[in-house]
Parts: structure tokens; C-alpha cells; sequence
């Protein structure tokens, strides 16, 4: 019977073995992209796609929208989808994935937004010192208030996720590595800029950092761009610079997992957040044909070339970011 036993157990199929986790050391999320990854008008993925992962295959994940690309260096990415709750289910199914491990990675949340005319330009490229949501609270219309008087008011209990800050010596960082990136800018935006008063909005694109305020509203007009500075100074954090849609919630995932400590948000600016002089705020939404801001094409490479002097940095010195940001 021993003999038998042993005889079968011979036969027996090797239990398969787990593949080792794919260690990752930057994980880039972009939010949308306009049609393919590569060849046709760029999104806010596709340079990021271009630059790590042309040779990289797609791996689904349950319950994220889009695939994950990892190349051999560490560096993944995906696209997560426009808005809060789409955004951050997809980083949850991803964070939870057990094909990857995430435990020693930094995260750079990728994207495009738009800018108050008296914080920036078109071509801009931001990044955040505070993520700030925008719809957590109390809100009402302006007729039924004091003639200038706020209409928001913050609620109780929002106070551990309604704003984020983010490592001061990683932000620090990336400004730091940012310098000198080369910026593109096109005519129309250039044209497009001179409408604006303000000396910031008909500058030239540079590297920015201020708050970046998630909403789910894509609010515009002097009214809601002067609420989101109100409320960003009612929260502590620094001048509001951005508007954006994801960043806020994508924090607050990452934070239940892995902390705060190795996140950084990085925005370009393809819009003003109202109109220019004599323009409603109508009219800047629903513009006439030839009258929109241009220059997009040009931001979403400004993105990718001055977040990937980021990325390319903590690969290229692994041992000295490892264990966090090293000082300044």
C-alpha cells in the first residue's frame, strides 16, 4: 500500500507556483485618454504611455477601467477615469491587487485642469503643495444669502478627508528637478492669453505649485473661482491654482493604504476657470468655433516632460529614494 501510494504521488501534478508581485517604484495615473495610446491626438495618458511603456503589455484588473503597463524599470501606470468616484475605484482595485506591490512606491497623479487667470496660464504645469475638495460641506445660492457674503460653509466630520497635504520635502523635490524643463506653447494660446487683464494669464508657461481643488463640479465664473480661493483659505492650505476633478479622492485611497508620504499631484493648465473681460460665463463654456483657448496638445506635453524628470530621477537613484524622499 506504501509502495503504491508512492508510485501515485510520483504522478502527481507540482502545485503551481505565485508569481513574485511586480515591485513598484512610481505608479503614474492619468485620468482620461482621448483614443489610442499612441498615434493619434495625445490625452493625458498617452505621453506617459509613449515615454515607458510602448513595449509593455496590458494587464486588466478587476474592477479598474483601463489596464496596467509596467515596464522593467518599476514604473506602471494607468488610465483611472474622469471624476471622483471613477477615478478612485479603479486606484482601489488596482492598490488591491495582489499582482503588485505597492509598498515602497510613489504616485504621481497626472492630469489636465484649469487655472484662475490671476494664478496662471494656459501651458502652466502645477504642482500641488495641498489637495483641497471642493463639494464637502454646505452650499447654497448666492440670492438667498447676504449680498457678498459667502455661500459655503464647511460641515463637521469632514475634517480627516476634505484636505490633504502633501510631503513638503517631495514637492520640494519636484520643483526642484523641474527647473529648466522644456515648455511648449502655440500661437492660439498665445493669441488666446492677450483677452485676459491680469499680468499671470498672458505669461508664458512655467512650473507652478499652489492648491489643487478636486470637484465634481467643473464650476467656472469669477463667483466659483472666488469661493474655491475662500475655501481653500478657510482650510489652511495655499492659494488655490488648480481645478481638477480626481486628485483629492485618489489621496484619500492611497492614504488608507500606504500614507501620504509618497504622493505627488501634477496638473497642466488647458483652460481659465472664467471668462476674460466682457465674456459671460456662458459664453466661456459654450464658445463660439475658433474662439477656444488652444494649446492643449502643448500642455499635455509639458505634463510629461516635466513629471517624467521626476519619475526618471527616483528609478535612476532607487537606493536613495527607496525608504522615502532623501533631504533637500
Amino acid at each position: 500500500m506504501v509502495a503504491l501510494a508512492l508510485a501515485g504521488g510520483a504522478h502527481a501534478q507540482a502545485p503551481t507556483s505565485i508569481p513574485k508581485p511586480i515591485k513598484v517604484k512610481v505608479f503614474v495615473a492619468a485620468m482620461f485618454e482621448i483614443g489610442e495610446n499612441t498615434g493619434d491626438r495625445a490625452g493625458e495618458f498617452q505621453p506617459w504611455y509613449e515615454r515607458y511603456w510602448r513595449q509593455s503589455a496590458p494587464k486588466a484588473v478587476k474592477g479598474a477601467l483601463k489596464p496596467v503597463y509596467c515596464n522593467t524599470d518599476g514604473v506602471c501606470g494607468s488610465t483611472l477615469g474622469m471624476g471622483k468616484v471613477n477615478a478612485s475605484a479603479s486606484m482601489q482595485a488596482i492598490l488591491l491587487d495582489p499582482a503588485y506591490d505597492f509598498s515602497q512606491a510613489y504616485f504621481v497623479l497626472s492630469g489636465v485642469g484649469g487655472t484662475p487667470p490671476s494664478r496662471g496660464t494656459i501651458g502652466d504645469v502645477s504642482w500641488a503643495t495641498w489637495l483641497v475638495d471642493y463639494d464637502l460641506g454646505h452650499r447654497w445660492a448666492p440670492e438667498e444669502n447676504t449680498p457678498g457674503a459667502p455661500t459655503f460653509m464647511p460641515r463637521a466630520g469632514y475634517e480627516d478627508y476634505r484636505r490633504f497635504q502633501l510631503d513638503p520635502t517631495l514637492v520640494g523635490w519636484a520643483v526642484r528637478l523641474s527647473r529648466g524643463a522644456p515648455m511648449q506653447d502655440s500661437d492660439d494660446a498665445r493669441h488666446y492669453r492677450m483677452r485676459y487683464a491680469d499680468a499671470r494669464a498672458r505669461m508664458a508657461p512655467s512650473v507652478t505649485v499652489g492648491t489643487h481643488m478636486t470637484g465634481d463640479t467643473f464650476f467656472h465664473g469669477p463667483g466659483l473661482s472666488k469661493q474655491a480661493q475662500y475655501i481653500a483659505k478657510l482650510y489652511g492650505a495655499d492659494d488655490y491654482v488648480i481645478t481638477e476633478m480626481e486628485a483629492a479622492a485618489l489621496a484619500l485611497v492611497i492614504k488608507r493604504q500606504w500614507g501620504m508620504g509618497r504622493i505627488l499631484s501634477l496638473r497642466g493648465a488647458v483652460n481659465f476657470d472664467q471668462g476674460a473681460p466682457g465674456e459671460t460665463t456662458l459664453q466661456h463654456l459654450d464658445p463660439a468655433p475658433g474662439q477656444t483657448a488652444g494649446g492643449f496638445a502643448e500642455t499635455v506635453a509639458n505634463i510629461g516632460a516635466v513629471g517624467s524628470r521626476v519619475v526618471d530621477r527616483i528609478v535612476a537613484d532607487w537606493p536613495q529614494w527607496r525608504d522615502g524622499p532623501p533631504p533637500l
